[in-house]
Order: C-alpha cells, then sequence, then structure tokens
C-alpha cells in the first residue's frame, strides 16, 4: 500500500482518526491519534514530531524529540475503535539524521534485514511464532510493604469442578494437562478463539489454526501464517493486540505470560524460522532430518549463543518459572527431528521448501523484533564460522541417566543469568551494526530493573518455608 493508497482508504471508509503506533523497549506496543485532516502525501515524508524520553530506556530530556515516520504499507481498519481509525505502524528517526533510532525495535529489525541481505547467504528469513495464551475470567493482584498476593479464575479450572455457581455447575472443563484438545463442551472457549482468529484476518493477518492447549484454565493457541522478519514481528503485535481486545469485549482478560498457574503447562512462543535465497529453500538438504548444512551450522549458532538472546527470548522473570530443568520444558540445548523434548526441533515436512526449524524455548513477554534479529544474528554467526551442533539428541531428554544429562547444555535459569551472558557474548549482536553497545546497555540496565524489584519482594512462600526457623 502507498500513501495514495492510505489516501484512498480514509476517502472510501469516511475514517476520522489514525492511529500511529511503535513498540517500546520492553515490546509494549505505544500510540498517539491524529484527525485524517492532518494526513496528506507529505505527512508520509515528515511523519509526527513526538517526545522520545517519555518511553522508558530511550532519550534524555535534553535530546527527546523523535520522529514517528509511518510505514503506508502497514495501513489497516482498527476493528475495535467506535469512530472508524486507520493504524499505521511506524518507525521511530532521528530528527538530526533522518535514520532510524539506535534503540528503535523497528529500526533494528530492519537493519537485521538490511545485514543479512549484504551477507550473501540469503536475501530473507521467515518466522512463525506459535502463540500461546491463557483466557482468564478473574484476576487480582495486589502488592504492599506488608504483603503481597495474587489469583486468577477460570470457569473452565480444574481447581472449580467443586464450587457452587448460581447457574449450576456445568461440570464439562479440561483436568490438569487435559486441554489438548477435546470438543466443546470440555472446551469452552471455541467460540472466543473463532472471534479472535476472524479479527486477526480484519487486520491482515493469515489465519491458519486455533485450538485449546494443554493446561486447564482456558489455555489457547492461534497461529498464523510465516512472514519476514520486521513483519512477522509487526504482526505478533498485531495479534497480542487483537486478542487481548476480544477477550475485553466478551468480558474476560488474556495474557501471554508464561506462568500465570502452578502446576500445569506454561505460555511459550515456538518460533519456526528458515532462511530463502533467490526463492530457494536454504534450509533443505539431505542431512539430518531432512536439513542442510547451513541449517545445521544455524542450530549451531543458536545452541552457541542461546544463553545471550535468552535475554530477548525469555525476557521476564517469569519466563524462568516456565524453563524449570526436570519438568516437560524446553530447558536442553539440543536438537532432534520430531522429538518435542529438546529445545529445538526439526518439525516433518512433506515438501522440502517449508525446511525450517523451531526453536521451542521463548515465550511472548520479549519484544519480537528483538527476539527475531537476535536468533537471527545467532544463526548467522554460526553459519559464518560453520559451528556444527553436533549429534542430535533422540532420546527423551527428560528421561536421561545423570551422567548423560550433564553432559547437554541448557539454557539460562534466571533473567539476571541471561543479561549477564548478554553482557558478557554481545559480540555477534553487533555484527553488521544491527545491535549496538547503547542499546544493550540501556536493555540490560532496564530490565535489571525487574530483577532488582524481585529481589527485594517477600514471597509467600518464603513466609511458608522459614517464618517458623
Amino acid at each position: 500500500m502507498t500513501p495514495a493508497d492510505v489516501l484512498k482508504l480514509i476517502k472510501e471508509k469516511d475514517a476520522k482518526f489514525v492511529d500511529l503506533r511503535f513498540t517500546d523497549t520492553i515490546g509494549k506496543e505505544q500510540h498517539v491519534t491524529i484527525p485524517t485532516r492532518l494526513v496528506d502525501e507529505g505527512f508520509f515524508k515528515d511523519g509526527k514530531m513526538f517526545d522520545g524520553s517519555s518511553i522508558a530506556g530511550w532519550k534524555d530530556i535534553n535530546e527527546s524529540d523523535m520522529i514517528l515516520m509511518p510505514d503506508p504499507s502497514t495501513a489497516v481498519i482498527d476493528p475495535f475503535y467506535e469512530e472508524t481509525t486507520v493504524d499505521l505502524r511506524c518507525d521511530v528517526i532521528e530528527p538530526m539524521t533522518m535514520q532510524g533510532y539506535g534503540r528503535d525495535p523497528r529500526s533494528l529489525a530492519k537493519r537485521a534485514e538490511a545485514h543479512l541481505k549484504a551477507s550473501g547467504i540469503a536475501d530473507s528469513a521467515l518466522f512463525g511464532p506459535e502463540n500461546e495464551f491463557f483466557i482468564f475470567d478473574n484476576v487480582t493482584v495486589s502488592s504492599s510493604m506488608n504483603g503481597c498476593a495474587y489469583e486468577v479464575d477460570s470457569y473452565e479450572g480444574a481447581w472449580n469442578s467443586g464450587k457452587t455457581y448460581e447457574e449450576g455447575n456445568r461440570a464439562h472443563r479440561p483436568g490438569v494437562k487435559g486441554g489438548y484438545f477435546p470438543v466443546p463442551p470440555v472446551d469452552s472457549q471455541q467460540d472466543i478463539r473463532t472471534a479472535m482468529s476472524m479479527a486477526c484476518e480484519e487486520m491482515g493477518l493469515k489465519f491458519e489454526v486455533h485450538h485449546h492447549e494443554v493446561a486447564t484454565a482456558g489455555q489457547g493457541e492461534i497461529n498464523v501464517a510465516a512472514n519476514t522478519l520486521t513483519k512477522k514481528a509487526d504482526e505478533v503485535q498485531i495479534l497480542k493486540y487483537a486478542l487481548q481486545n476480544v477477550a475485553h469485549g466478551y468480558g474476560k482478560t488474556l495474557t501471554f505470560m508464561p506462568k500465570p498457574i502452578v502446576g500445569d503447562n506454561g505460555n511459550g512462543m515456538h518460533v519456526h524460522q528458515s532462511l530463502q535465497k533467490d526463492g530457494k529453500a536454504l534450509f533443505a538438504g539431505d542431512k539430518y532430518g531432512g536439513l542442510s548444512d547451513i541449517a545445521l551450522y544455524y542450530i549451531g549458532g543458536i545452541i552457541k549463543h542461546a544463553r545471550a538472546i535468552n535475554a530477548f527470548t525469555n525476557a521476564s522473570t517469569n519466563s524462568y518459572k516456565r524453563l524449570v530443568p526436570g519438568f516437560e520444558a524446553p530447558v536442553k540445548l539440543a536438537y532432534s527431528a520430531r522429538n518435542r523434548s529438546a529445545s529445538i526441533r526439526i518439525p516433518w515436512i512433506s515438501n522440502p521448501k517449508g525446511r525450517r526449524i523451531e526453536v521451542r524455548f521463548p515465550d511472548a513477554t520479549g519484544n519480537p523484533y528483538f527476539m527475531f534479529a537476535s536468533m537471527l544474528l545467532a544463526g548467522l554467526d554460526g553459519i559464518q564460522n560453520k559451528i556444527h551442533p553436533g549429534d542430535p539428541a533422540d532420546k527423551d531428554l527428560y528421561d536421561l541417566e545423570p551422567e548423560e544429562d550433564k553432559k547437554i547444555p541448557t539454557v539460562c535459569h534466571s533473567l539476571d543469568m541471561a543479561l549477564d551472558y548478554l553482557d558478557k557474548d554481545r559480540g555477534f549482536l553487533k555484527a553488521g551494526g544491527v545491535f549496538t553497545d547503547d542499546l544493550i546497555d540501556a536493555y540490560i540496565e532496564l530490565k535489571m530493573k525487574d530483577v532488582t524489584r524481585l529481589r527485594m519482594t517477600t514471597h509467600p512462600i518464603e513466609i511458608e518455608m522459614y517464618y517458623s526457623l
């Protein structure tokens, strides 16, 4: 879509407003709304000035002026606003240079794609994340100097089997680890997931499948088609926006938080990825799992740098409540065809053109632009330095002998550990000027605030374990 096409869309739909969208450092989508009378051909060259010092981890107040530069190809009618509004995704631009701001996630994603092409290895990378989520009926939280507590609730929750409801307890609900995937009425969220899928389509995403996930209490998954790096990161933001707003409209609340309930499966975001050049699938070959040497080296790079990229792919303290060794979590840095206990899986594909790998440890609390770019750069480092990942792991990695178990490396076990690895292993991220020391330092500083806040907060479990000592 060109600027002229956007202006035509505004006129045809009699749109009253344009919503300018961008993403901050931690991955939260932000917006500012302007009237359509301010939008003309020149607007797509000049953009909209805003105060960058108000965004956490960005500009100092003495150098706060920045530009939101709309991308006309992203224009879409927002289905959730009362007044007809066109959404436009924006790059954040430095006014002095008119180049992408070094800490802007979307500009960084574009630099990663440019670096990929400049490497000569491939001309595009496809990413296909699988976003898991919970739909709850009620969530309460309190945190103060003398106590803290939270509680989530869902009619589907296995803990509600004995609860008395005014309208009666219908009893059909998935048990713990029983949600994959019975038909309604046990799956009570078929219609709401369908509404979410339709909203995704309305906002330009290509819906492929939705279903209930393993956990009790309304865990679900909605997948849309793969896309190139920047576009896919845009689409993750669109999907999260669409799902959360549909849930809100139904009087429910949706979270992508990795571990909101204890004792059942958490929310991951498995990321399928592959490289292409001149229309050829570079991951297809005659090696293990139908992979090429390029694909194996890409896996080698992911494994080598996994603990550094954990800082982006598992960017919350809650992420590591899901990545706990000894449970069914993708913590082992190994690869395998069809073996879902490995952190990198090679899915079975009938057509070699679709050959890809699936990285299983990420979750959706990270910034998708940083996540995809960091994995791409790790994979490229593996290709350029021919880092072979070693032998595949076709055994059940959850049931290894202790001596064998020790030989397989794992992902990080905490956010501060991941940030420490990011600090020490940042060279591969700076290739092609994609990430900068300035961005990485600012990111670590911002995320360490999360770590410090959790470290300082007494947990109810600690009262149970230590109060009487």
